[in-house]
């Protein structure tokens, strides 16, 4: 079979899509618009199903009763993000012998320009952005797609664009088996996701779908501190590593950040913030920018230049010498673990819905703790794990959990709000969350000035 051949045989000619979200309206309209009759589907659409639909250039189906006799219609199924793996859709597509295609198998038979491809539990987005400003920094027109604003079967439209810069959750590369990225890139894994996944054995086979074509082509970057990534990483002169030490390829020497061959990219403390995890993320986006083109000039500047995200350790205040920062993003304990790695002395807020994880592993962060104020529904659970750690009180509402967390604060402290949990018991966003944390903490300092 030609390289042609393969690519088309990644597209159904009679597609069923699953989820009429941002991604899986974007997959129906380009489907349709490519000639496919589409049909669509989606377990919450109620009765504006049918319009939405037609929006896209599909024909609508109210969810069956038969799932397989659904599916036997089509020659291709392809989920929405996010869909549980639990879904009937899956069992039904397996029965009736229809291949699931994503998102990205869809862009690779489409459009053959430059991909990087970026997966890992946390820092998916900062390295996106990071890698996307490189690129740019080095005078390539390149644009961020995939878990972002614009899905990678809407981005590839723009014919200015040279290369697509992927953010890629599991959920976008489980079923991904068309994809040939000029750099992949997998930064950390953790447990997380077990509302979508059926284990965590499924969630790891997931990410690891990022090197699934290295064989074809490409480099791949792997994060030498983390086993479970080591473990899956090709082997061979096409693979790279980095990590905050050597032996990685790309490492931190005696301040420094570090490339292959002892090249020496830029001192850490150049970089707009310091912390262990914004030098892993920054020699991640280095490595992998420079696979995918960027020049040593454009990475440095776009290193100096970037400013974290918002809601990602993000300072919000100080005052009385304690600092405030904001990391609602971190809803999982890998995320709350990474973050407060960086600080000495610190008083936590977390908790929120749990995504039946675990979360003894935050018991890690203890000697970097002043004290505990446990949110949300899982505030027991939280409060169990630093139970005979560290001082611990419970808050029931985010102005109560701000003062309280001032008052067990000392002057030198960080008080960080890193909920290790989502944020569907109080808020609908872990956005809406760090915005009403950052509301608290200045009404509260300015109620103490």
């Amino acid at each position: 079979m030609t390289a042609g051949a393969e690519r088309s045989a990644l597209v159904p000619q009679r597609a069923l899509v699953l989820g009429l979200g941002v991604t899986g309206k974007a997959v129906a309209r380009a489907l349709a618009q490519r000639g496919s009759a589409v049909t669509a589907t989606d377990d919450g659409a109620g009765a504006d199903g049918p319009a939405r639909a037609a929006a896209v250039g599909a024909t609508w189906v109210d969810p069956p009763a038969d799932w397989v006799a659904l599916v036997a219609e089509h020659d291709g199924v392809v989920p929405s993000p996010g869909i549980p793996e639990r879904h009937p859709i899956f069992a039904a597509a397996v029965a009736a012998g229809v291949p699931v295609r994503s998102e990205l198998d869809l862009a690779a038979a489409w459009d053959d320009r430059p991909v990087a491809v970026i997966t890992g539990t946390n820092g998916k987005t900062t390295v996106t952005t990071l890698v996307t400003d490189m690129l740019v920094a080095s005078g390539i027109a390149a644009v961020p797609a995939g878990n972002v604003e614009v899905p990678l079967v809407e981005a590839i439209d723009d014919p200015a664009t040279e290369v697509f810069v992927v953010e890629a959750s599991s959920f976008r590369l489980t079923f991904a088996t068309g994809h040939r990225p000029v750099a992949s890139t997998w930064l950390n894994f953790a447990p997380d996701h077990l509302d979508v996944h059926l284990d965590l054995e499924g969630y790891e086979a997931a990410k690891a779908r990022v090197w699934a074509n290295h064989a074809l082509g490409g480099t791949a970057i792997a994060n030498a501190d983390d086993p479970v990534v080591m473990r899956w990483a090709p082997q061979g002169e096409r693979t790279q590593t980095f990590g905050l030490v050597e032996p990685a390829d790309w490492h931190v020497d005696d301040g420094w950040l570090v490339g292959p061959d002892g090249l020496r990219l830029l001192r850490a403390d150049e970089l707009t913030r310091d912390l262990p995890h914004d030098r892993s993320n920054a020699l991640a986006a280095a490595a992998t920018a420079l696979a995918a083109g960027a020049s040593l000039d454009g990475i440095r500047g776009a290193l100096r230049a970037f400013r974290s995200l918002p809601h990602r350790v993000e300072l919000v205040g100080e005052a009385g010498g304690v600092r405030w920062y904001d990391d609602s993003k971190a809803t999982a304990p890998h995320a709350t673990v990474a973050a407060l790695s960086g600080f000495a002395s610190a008083v936590l807020i977390a908790g929120g819905r749990n995504k039946g994880l675990d979360l003894s592993d935050l018991a890690l962060v203890a000697p970097h703790l002043r004290a505990v104020v446990a949110i949300g529904d899982a505030a027991g659970e939280v409060e169990a794990v630093f139970r005979n750690e560290v001082p611990t009180v419970t808050a029931r509402s985010m102005d109560e959990a701000v003062v309280a967390a001032a008052s067990l604060a000392a002057p030198g402290d960080v008080v960080v709000l890193s909920p290790a949990c989502a944020s569907f018991d109080w808020y609908s966003s872990y956005a809406e969350r760090g915005d009403d944390f950052q509301r608290a903490v200045r009404h509260h300092l300015e109620q103490a000035s």
